[in-house]
């Protein structure tokens, strides 16, 4: 595999997010603070409030003093305004404003406490376990650490849950009218040097350092758009968190290609299925097969289907049944899951009988 440029930082993980393959990766799984990439996972739960119609964008909520009183970044506040909760978004977003992230989560969850464990069980729920949370916003607290895989499993599921809301992370000024603009420019500094970034989000503080989840798309030949996603944890600066991060991007863009297998829902393999009212099995995946590969190697790949037999019906229309092995030569570089396209039921009294004595006589 190609070799990682050397990094700057304490941690980092390199994905893409279209192939769903990490790329590189230096201690992905050493406990960090998450500074207020933390408000990854609040934004994740306003949107699936906003999604489920628990709250709208248009519906203003109140800012009470707790949220007024939050040191560190803001978007200026307080408990004499009602603020639109696109706005009170746009400020944790762009400005990072912990009071508008606790204004949110207390118009989501009625409390601070409360939203914090619906953080937790969300992060169970998505397979972070490694990522315990004590607050929305992220300030330091005893316990409230995370890993750059798991950040980078959280990036990944919110741009894919809710790809509607993605456009907030690539605006680079805000300021809520009748604040002050000190606090208005996105620290994102990515998006104002590289077309092809973002989002996502920026993080500091002393015991963090300076981190930042960088989001990038491309668009490729045969392929569409290739995104890659970069967690950066731990740089010296605001400046080296994003030189690093580019760094990281532009390396993941040429020392991998792209290369699309089967497209979405199109039939891997087709194989014969025992008791079933149909007797064929079709599998393949509900997105696009892709895979990074190194690059000038596409011409080596070779994939081999890996599954049970014998098939015995009923498959449900998803269920995961086998897996494509991509192989590069005679190296596997990894698997990918398949699931069953089209269902297909098992058959009556007779046909599963007639089966059977077929089963026993192979």
């Amino acid at each position: 595999m190609p070799e990682a440029p050397e990094m700057a930082v304490k941690a980092y993980l390199l994905m893409d997010v279209t192939a769903n393959q990490v790329l590189a990766a230096k201690d992905p799984d050493m406990a960090v603070e998450p500074a207020s990439l933390t408000k990854l996972m609040t934004a994740y739960l306003v949107f699936d409030a906003l999604k489920n119609r628990k709250i709208d964008l248009k519906q203003s909520l109140p800012v009470s003093e707790r949220a007024w009183k939050m040191p560190g970044s803001r978007m200026f506040i307080d408990p004499k305004m009602k603020v639109p909760v696109e706005d009170l978004i746009k400020g944790m977003v762009v400005q990072s404003g912990n009071d508008a992230t606790v204004a949110l989560a207390e118009g989501v969850a009625g409390s601070v406490e409360r939203f914090v464990q619906l953080m937790n069980d969300q992060a169970v729920f998505l397979g972070m376990h490694s990522t315990l949370y004590k607050n929305p916003e992220g300030l330091t607290a005893p316990g409230h650490t995370t890993t750059a895989r798991d950040l980078a499993l959280l990036a990944t599921r919110l741009m894919r849950d809710f790809p509607d809301y993605l456009s907030y992370y690539a605006i680079k000024k805000y300021r809520y009218e009748g604040t002050p603009a000190a606090n208005d420019t996105n620290r994102n500094l990515l998006l104002f040097r590289d077309a092809s970034v973002d989002g996502l989000k920026t993080g500091h503080t002393q015991a963090a350092g300076y981190c930042l989840v960088a989001s990038a798309k491309r668009e490729l030949p045969n392929v569409g758009t290739r995104r890659l996603l970069s967690v950066v944890l731990g740089a010296e600066s605001e400046n080296a968190r994003a030189n690093e991060s580019q760094k990281l991007l532009n390396w993941g863009y040429a020392a991998f290609d792209a290369v699309k297998l089967f497209d979405a829902n199109q039939a891997v393999v087709t194989l014969p299925v025992w008791k079933g009212k149909q007797p064929l099995l079709k599998l393949g995946s509900a997105r696009p097969l892709v895979v990074a590969i190194p690059a000038g190697s596409a011409a080596q790949l070779k994939t081999q289907v890996v599954r049970p037999d014998p098939l015995v019906a009923p498959f449900a229309k998803g269920q995961a049944v086998g897996s494509l092995k991509v192989l590069q030569g005679e190296k596997a570089l990894f698997e990918v899951p398949l699931q069953v396209l089209e269902p297909v039921e098992q058959a009556g009294v007779l046909g599963r009988a007639w089966d059977a004595v077929r089963l026993w006589i192979k």
